[in-house]
């Protein structure tokens, strides 16, 4: 005996398997995308083709053999060196890719040289330095072209010309200390000093400067780096008062050389 299915009883079956079959095309449309996102636009660290654990245990490896002895096995800190656990990756990547980490001995300022380790060596090492507590991350996407360099000038001019100087040459400072030129600092080590205060520095954090002022403040330092100098040598860009000795030391000296000459002739 056979059974047959009413068109009125076929119908809603129907309906509830293409419902069915659009959730189940719904979920592997997706996945796939899911899969194509985390193949295209993977996390910084598995861009490099290093799994964060393993450039972990690297950088713990470069830091016991170049750093511990002044930082500490753990980066607790010594009597010599203060301790890193929360000064964030930022903080590494700006000391050791300037040369200023590890110091050479044991001064009051650490100076911009040359740095001993590779970028990925540093990376390693700022990826274990970040594991150790939470701190400010490493600065990408630094949009500063479009900034207003106007702004930025003010900015400076407001919170870092007392010390860097208004052309961004560096100075002497109270206590032996002193404030670096510019000239070669990248808008990458910039942001990254004023997040982490180096040395002598404030840190500025979002409350005092925002990130698009800080981008500001980057679009204006790069101004000045390339800025020309039409007049001649810019003897430093530190005002009048060093031009005018200049000249007049130039010209008051030139004047002696030619009086002394004409004297002797006679």
């Amino acid at each position: 005996m056979s059974t047959t299915v009413a068109p009125e009883e076929a119908t809603p079956r129907r309906s509830r398997r293409r419902v069915l079959a659009n959730i189940a095309i719904l979920f592997v449309a997706l996945g796939t995308i899911g899969t194509l996102y985390a193949a295209i636009a993977p996390s910084h660290s598995r861009a490099a083709g290093i799994d964060p654990q393993t450039q972990i245990q690297e950088g713990r490896a470069i830091f016991l053999q170049g750093c511990s002895s002044c930082h500490g096995l753990n980066a607790e800190g010594g009597t010599t060196a203060p301790s890193l656990i929360g000064v964030g990756a930022a903080a590494v990547d700006f000391q050791v890719g300037t040369g200023r980490m590890p110091l050479a001995t044991h001064t009051a300022e650490a100076l911009r040289k040359d740095t001993r380790y590779t970028p990925e060596q540093i990376e390693a090492m700022a990826a274990y330095i970040a594991s150790l507590g939470p701190g400010p991350a490493i600065p990408e996407n630094l949009d500063y072209q479009n900034a207003d360099v106007a702004y930025g000038g003010a900015l400076f001019r407001t919170n870092c010309a007392q010390c860097h100087n208004f052309a961004g040459s560096g100075g002497a400072l109270t206590y032996g200390k002193f404030a670096p030129s510019l000239s070669k600092a990248t808008p990458k080590e910039i942001y990254e000093a004023m997040i982490t205060g180096p040395e002598s520095m404030p840190v500025f954090g979002n409350d005092q400067i925002s990130p698009s002022q800080k981008l500001a403040i980057i679009a204006y330092i790069h101004t000045l780096q390339n800025l020309p100098n039409p007049g001649g040598a810019g003897l430093g860009r530190i005002g009048p008062v060093s031009e005018t000795t200049v000249a007049w030391l130039v010209g008051i000296g030139g004047l002696v050389i030619v009086t002394m000459w004409i004297g002797s002739r006679v």
